[in-house]
């Protein structure tokens, strides 16, 4: 049974989160605010009520101008550069206590005079700040067409970052973005991982099959992931959808099965049946391998990025150092070469449990609240 602080039913809060469009690492973060804060309104810019869970749904959701465009649920990639004359549009929070869960707009709400801002900063605006490559590709006219409109969100993301009164982050690896990016101190508190949720179950030994759950967007990398099953003539699961999905289904081989958007149920099942999962993108935190490891599954991961916080090398999971076809084939045969120990990669999991996180926002927000 998890417990809340008491101190926060008497809290008058309000939450943000940049949009509604699926349940991805970010949206189990917000499911657990909206667990915390039963009764809080919830400001987004886009909200998908059917492919958001019915704890986040509950809340009183505000959406911005952009939920009247036709589609926009499946083209808001599109409209970035109105994400911030959208924000700006949306009504400031009534509410002491403005609680945001922000890798982009979100933690630009303003607060009414004398409430508090809390952000829970994913990273800093992904798509203006890093990851160029993986985004606009090397074609030096799509460069050179979106370098304008990057600095302008770039100079509009660092300004914005002063209308919070305290940062909390994922990891110590976007805690020193932030610092580079907004010139701003973070407190780490790690995501929370549903361990009693995701369990082993009754599964002992795996399929012959292995796993990616994961948006199918650029810098995730999966098509890395693809080239190297096809190559191997191994069988790989990927759940999840995205505007990568044509493009990785053109280079997939006979081996390869995409299985579109799952449910937690479906993951659970998964995980479970699956002999490792691959993590083949530099991630802020990633809460999908820890998922796995609750349900006692290894991990194959590129050595950067959250997970060399979170996995523990030799003992849970196996990681590749380069970005490479060679790298990666030579990860994934040294996973499967071993025995994993499902009780030793459940407890890695364990560390992440739910309490933990809970006991840490609690501290961070009594500081922010005492205007520490």
């Amino acid at each position: 049974m998890i417990a809340f602080p008491p101190s926060w039913s008497s809290l008058d809060v309000a939450l943000a989160h940049d949009w509604l469009t699926g349940m991805r690492g970010g949206e189990r973060v917000l499911e657990w605010l909206c667990r915390g804060f039963p009764h809080a309104p919830l400001t987004t810019l886009i909200h998908d009520p059917a492919r958001i869970s019915a704890e986040i749904n509950a809340h009183p959701v505000q959406t911005s101008w952009l939920q009247r465009v036709p589609g926009i649920t499946r083209r808001y990639r599109w409209f970035l550069p109105l994400y911030p004359a959208a924000v700006a549009g949306l009504p400031v929070p009534e509410a002491d206590v403005l609680i945001s869960t922000s890798h982009c707009v979100a933690k630009s709400l303003r607060v009414r005079p004398g409430a508090k801002h809390l952000c829970y900063c994913f990273t800093p605006m992904r798509y203006a700040w890093l990851f160029h490559d993986e985004y606009l590709g090397r074609n030096p006219l799509k460069r050179a067409l979106a370098a304008p409109v990057l600095a302008t969100l770039r100079r509009w993301d660092r300004a914005t970052a002063a209308r919070v009164d305290r940062f909390v982050t994922l990891s110590r690896h976007v805690q020193d973005r932030i610092r580079r990016f907004y010139g701003r101190e973070s407190d780490v508190v790690y995501p929370p991982v549903d361990v009693d949720f995701f369990t082993p179950g009754g599964v002992e030994e795996p399929d012959d099959f292995d796993l990616i759950v994961s948006a199918l967007v650029p810098y995730k990398r999966v098509d890395l992931a693809v080239k190297v099953y096809s190559q191997l003539g191994r069988k790989l699961k990927i759940a999840g959808t995205g505007t990568d999905y044509a493009a990785l289904k053109q280079i997939a081989g006979p081996t390869i099965e995409f299985l579109g958007w799952q449910g937690d149920e479906q993951l659970r099942e998964l995980y479970r049946r699956c002999r490792l999962l691959v993590f083949p993108g530099e991630e802020d935190f990633g809460i999908v391998p820890l998922e796995a490891h609750a349900c006692g599954r290894p991990v194959v991961a590129f050595a950067k990025g959250g997970a060399l916080e979170t996995l523990v090398e030799g003992e849970t999971a196996v990681f590749f150092r380069e970005q490479t076809e060679t790298a990666l084939v030579a990860a994934v045969q040294a996973a499967a070469a071993r025995r994993w120990p499902r009780e030793i990669i459940r407890r890695q999991a364990e560390h992440f449990a739910p309490q933990h996180f809970i006991a840490g926002l609690a501290a961070s927000l009594e500081k922010c609240l005492a205007g520490a």
